[in-house]
């Protein structure tokens, strides 16, 4: 600042702010980690640089002179003004890095469970979603569109590596009028006879190849509804108008539709791996934080069995629970 208020320093400006929005010298300097008869000083300062009295005090109230309401409006905007300076500064630096992130089906929760935990460690991450199947996300991946996606790591190419974040137990989703929707849990044997829809070949076909493997293993051959659907939503109004039933994972965000239950899947109960996947060239240290918050979350909610390791990603998990 030049001129006549060369002496005012933006720490004063900081601090008349803080007092103007707490109205109490104690409460303000505690905000800004200083001693109150420091911030006291400093306020003294401002007004004599300036020649106006900011503040009426009296032993009970602090408030703001017309002044001082003027003022608070220049310095608040001098303040964002110096925030805006420095962001512009450090971004034509270093760019705030960007994510682009593969997601198989917007229906599906872990993936946008472990991003909102990537959040709240590296807020500054500008993350892209791309929505792909498992076959085109391995193709992205491999030629740079993609940095991480989730899904199956049962077929990964060369030089896609993964890490398994969850077991993801498997279920069947039906009307709330349903014979199954009064069960805590719904025998593999049971679905002999009922109308099976599973997701698009080109979407997921490990998980549609896994759902006929267990039915198969079961004794018999599934009745695979004869249609197709473009969204997990679309999947759920077939199921509410009871033309089918929809064996997806608990990860199903739309298994809470009203109007539907989700049931997990037993005897045997089952459960789905995800893994995350991401290609060697591409192991960047964003990519890193993107595993390390996926950990924290699968240890927190328990997504892993104790002692499962990533090489299990893909493979059918059978068993009590």
């Amino acid at each position: 600042m030049g001129g006549q208020y060369a002496d005012m320093e933006l720490r004063q400006l900081r601090y008349f702010v803080t007092l103007a929005e707490e109205l109490h010298f104690g409460r303000a300097a505690a905000r800004e980690h200083i001693v109150q008869s420091a911030l006291s000083q400093q306020i003294q300062r401002l007004e004599r640089e300036l020649g106006v009295r900011l503040l009426n005090r009296t032993s009970h109230h602090v408030g703001l002179t017309t002044a001082g309401d003027a003022f608070l409006v220049e310095a608040r905007q001098i303040l964002d003004h110096v925030g805006r300076a420095g962001q512009a500064a450090r971004g034509a630096v270093a760019p705030a890095p960007t994510l682009r992130v593969g997601i198989i089906d917007a229906g599906y929760d872990s993936m946008p469970q472990i991003l909102r935990e990537l959040k709240q460690r590296r807020p500054d991450i500008t993350i892209h979603q791309v929505e792909a199947g498992t076959p085109e996300q391995y193709r992205q991946l491999a030629d740079g569109r993609l940095d991480i996606a989730i899904g199956p790591a049962s077929h990964t190419p060369p030089g896609v590596r993964s890490e398994l974040v969850r077991h993801d137990p498997l279920g069947v989703l039906v009307p709330d009028d349903h014979r199954f929707a009064g069960l805590d849990a719904v025998p593999v044997s049971s679905l002999i006879g009922e109308s099976l829809l599973i997701g698009e070949e080109a979407q997921t076909p490990e998980l549609n190849h896994f759902v006929v493997a267990l039915c198969r293993s079961a004794g018999f051959e599934p009745t695979i509804y004869e249609g197709t659907v473009e969204s997990s939503r679309a999947a759920a109004d077939l199921v509410l108008q009871r033309r089918c039933l929809y064996c997806v994972p608990s990860s199903f965000r739309t298994s809470n539709r009203p109007g539907t239950s989700w049931r997990p899947l037993t005897e045997p109960a089952t459960h789905y791996s995800w893994s995350l996947l991401w290609h060697d060239a591409s192991a960047s240290p964003h990519i890193a934080t993107v595993i390390e918050s996926a950990r924290r979350l699968a240890d927190r909610l328990g997504w892993l069995e104790p002692g499962v390791s990533a090489g299990d990603a893909g493979k059918p998990m059978t068993g009590s629970r």
